[in-house]
């Protein structure tokens, strides 16, 4: 079952189209991969899809609902959650306040409740917190919940940023490049913990990056843009194989990869 749809998606600027009728589904639970040299359009989807860029054509429905016109905090309540390219996180705050923030859109407690920390305030945040410590745990990150995030190694902050959006408690995630930068033995770490939230937590992803080796080894099914455009769509072994995949990676074979 397809929780997300998206139809015929065109998006240009001043002329410069960067995507031309891109169609896919996300289903249910599923790991997809979305793929393409630089300047294919990879990442003005997911903006697409956040609400920071209308496109000039085309639907996406997510749980039957049009995204098209939504403001970027209707959909994340929508429960659609997103850890970008770059570390945006609040480096002097702790790591279990930066997860914190991932809850606010599932608070309720009104303005003059919160401020004077009356019991419902009290009880909601006892709630969020203990959540909180849920994704902690789940992404083993005991040992620095109570840390500045600006303190820690540039692999471990992409962790919070992972967590903060677990927090959130998403039915679709949106993984924008999430081991770009990384050493090996990071980029390990996050795509064990990319498929522990699909096999223990059932959350849809649809991860966007360049490292071909963790793409094609740990997604469900693959979709290739080169120049804005749809080239192929498949399992990773057949697109391992498409001539037309290996032509846009400028004859790099991705047999090779990984």
């Amino acid at each position: 079952m397809a929780l997300l749809e998206v139809r015929e998606l065109t998006l240009a600027f001043s002329g410069l189209v960067a995507l031309d009728g891109v169609s896919f589904d996300a289903n249910d639970g599923e790991l997809l991969a979305i793929i393409g040299p630089n300047g294919a359009g990879k990442t003005s989807i997911f903006n697409c899809l956040n609400g920071v860029y209308r496109p000039r054509t085309g639907t996406m429905r997510f749980q039957g609902r049009d995204l098209r016109g939504l403001r970027p905090h209707e959909i994340a309540r929508l429960g659609i959650a997103r850890v970008f390219q770059n570390v945006e996180l609040f480096p002097h705050m702790t790591v279990a306040d930066n997860l914190m923030l991932g809850r606010h859109v599932l608070m309720r407690t009104g303005l003059i409740t919160g401020a004077l920390w009356l019991g419902p305030a009290r009880r909601e945040e006892v709630r969020h917190r203990r959540r909180v410590e849920e994704v902690i745990d789940f992404l083993e990150m005991q040992a620095i919940r109570a840390s500045p995030v600006g303190a820690l190694p540039y692999g471990l902050q992409k962790r919070v940023q992972l967590g903060r959006a677990l927090a959130m408690e998403p039915k679709l995630l949106l993984l924008d490049e999430p081991v770009a930068g990384m050493n090996l033995e990071e980029t390990e770490d996050v795509a064990r913990f990319v498929l522990d939230v699909k096999e223990e937590l059932g959350v849809t992803q649809i991860l966007v990056d360049h490292d071909m080796g963790v793409v094609l080894d740990i997604a469900d099914r693959v979709v290739v843009l080169d120049f804005g455009r749809k080239i192929a769509e498949g399992a990773p072994d057949a697109i391992r194989r498409n001539p037309d995949v290996e032509r846009a990676y400028l004859g790099e074979p991705l047999s090779a990869a990984g």
